[in-house]
């Protein structure tokens, strides 16, 4: 390849605006026209993609009632009603807070999608809570909350999934319900850990709160408890597409905080709906970016190119299948997730149908790679994230991170070669792959 071909050029710009500070998004579109002009082809076209990938996709609106749904969530008071229902289940145990950390959020995974919104919002009050009177040390506290957000996109609903699913054409519903099985192995892989940590550090074991009052805590958190239901028993009920559950999910989210808690604001809501439309925009203008530079990347036939020489190597699946776990780990190092699902995976999608894996399996391992590609050290974005709010220095936050991070490796590796533990519950409720 000519190191002056537009293509080559339009990759070095990319890399350069974005070390320049232009966020990735406007570097993508800016560096595509880029190519279009060279190239000689109709400049028109960038804008014709970006329309009609934005708005004749409607699958991309769960994306904003998704978060606005998690936004509302954390203006009220249904987050800390979660998280006082966890402290009754799992705080009487050995790490018992630090347990509360991975059951919160398993629950809210099924209400937001978003492991930033995680972090961000109960990941704040688990880190004020945890590190009270001493009881478990700051970086501790910062790396659990990343590690347990990372289970949020993994267990429906998912924006990553969403994403996924629009570069793959899989099935949204299906994708959904093949992360469940495997968010809760990797809660379980997180909660073993710490059982384990507990006795060697002496971590402290909370009040039990007596069984007597345990219905009452319930009570107090059921109608948060019961959103999950309510959306996913819409999508799988055939009540409802994804998009019209997120919508009912924001509605439900909004009604229980301001009439049933009675615990947001106009102000609150006005700061949520404000919020929900910047991550909203900040996210739109990574995938407009991305679907100018598709564009490119189909032009120069990249796919069938890339498809054409790993199958000179003559891959099994599970190879292939590990090649990719080890390039989107790498990568999830560097690049921001949303840009690894609409620029990177779209490019191994052939080779994966050409050697027969289930596109519902490679989105799931895909979006895992993805997720712990968050808290890979050196540039994982959500430990700068809890590196803000707790106030500790990176590499303290990295070094209590790799125990985790060791035991998710692991988790990656069974659902890698076992794709039945993805694909089981998919296939109770009728998935025929």
């Amino acid at each position: 390849m000519s190191f002056v071909d537009p293509f080559t050029l339009c990759i070095i710009s990319i890399v350069c605006l974005s070390l320049l500070g232009l966020p990735i998004g406007h570097a993508m579109i800016a560096s595509s026209i880029l190519y279009l002009l060279i190239s000689g082809l109709d400049m028109g076209t960038a804008s014709e993609q970006l329309l009609n990938g934005m708005f004749s996709s409607y699958i991309l609106l769960a994306v904003p009632l998704f978060i606005l749904a998690a936004e509302l969530m954390n203006s009220g008071t249904m987050t800390m009603r979660l998280l006082g229902f966890c402290n009754a289940v799992v705080g009487r145990f050995p790490g018992g807070l630090a347990l509360v950390n991975v059951v919160q959020s398993i629950i809210f995974a099924g209400m937001s999608g978003s492991a930033i919104a995680d972090a961000a919002g109960t990941g704040k009050m688990m880190q004020r809570m945890m590190t009270k009177d001493g009881k478990y040390p700051p970086a501790f506290a910062a790396a659990l909350t990343a590690a347990s957000a990372v289970i949020g996109p993994i267990i429906p609903p998912s924006i990553p999934m969403v994403v996924y699913a629009l570069v793959s054409d899989a099935s949204i519903g299906y994708l959904f319900l093949a992360g469940v099985v495997p968010g809760i192995i990797m809660g379980l892989f997180q909660a073993g850990y710490i059982v384990f940590s507990a006795r060697r550090r002496n971590f402290p074991v909370e009040a039990p709160v007596p069984l007597r009052e345990l219905p009452k805590v319930t009570l107090n958190a059921f109608p948060a408890l019961l959103m999950p239901v309510v959306l996913l028993g819409g999508i799988y009920g055939g009540v409802t597409t994804p998009t019209e559950a997120a919508a009912i999910a924001a509605l439900y989210a909004l009604l229980v905080s301001a009439f049933l808690y009675r615990s947001v604001s106009f102000r609150d809501l006005y700061h949520s709906l404000l919020s929900s439309a910047r991550t909203t925009t900040s996210i739109g203008m990574l995938i407009a970016g991305a679907m100018v530079f598709n564009y490119v990347v189909t032009v120069e036939n990249i796919p069938s190119i890339l498809s054409v020489w790993l199958g000179g190597f003559d891959l099994s699946p599970v190879t292939f299948l590990l090649m990719v776990n080890v390039i989107l780990l790498v990568l999830g190092c560097l690049l921001e997730g949303t840009t690894i699902l609409l620029v990177i995976v779209p490019v191994f999608i052939p080779t994966a149908n050409m050697l027969g894996i289930d596109l519902v399996h490679f989105g799931v391992v895909c979006v895992i790679n993805i997720m712990i590609g968050l808290i890979t050290p050196p540039y994982g974005l959500l430990l700068f994230v809890m590196t803000a709010i707790s106030k500790r220095p990176l590499r303290e936050i990295a070094r209590e991170i790799f125990p985790f991070l060791t035991a998710m490796l692991i988790a990656l590796l069974l659902f890698t070669l076992v794709p039945d533990i993805a694909l089981w519950l998919p296939r109770v409720f009728g998935y025929k792959g």
